[in-house]
């Protein structure tokens, strides 16, 4: 794994994120590596919904190629 170290974080918001882990049960750092990880995995998402509004021409794609779509970025 690798390690993302973040500077000059205000101290309200480093404060903010800390209530929001302990309401989750979960450590600051845990935290923040689930809302790293979503927000990736959200990006490829977008990139899915854009890939797919460009076949608005086509009239033949089944949802067949929208799931290959998606899971062409998924690791096997």
């Amino acid at each position: 794994m690798t390690a993302i170290q973040i500077r000059d974080v205000p101290t309200e918001v480093r404060d903010q994120l800390a209530a929001l882990a302990r309401a989750r049960g979960q450590s600051l750092s845990a935290y923040l590596r689930d809302v790293i990880v979503r927000e990736a995995r959200f990006a490829k998402n977008v990139r899915l919904i854009d890939e797919v509004s460009t076949w608005q021409s086509r009239r033949d794609f089944t949802i067949d190629d929208i799931l290959a779509a998606r899971d062409a970025d998924r690791p096997a």
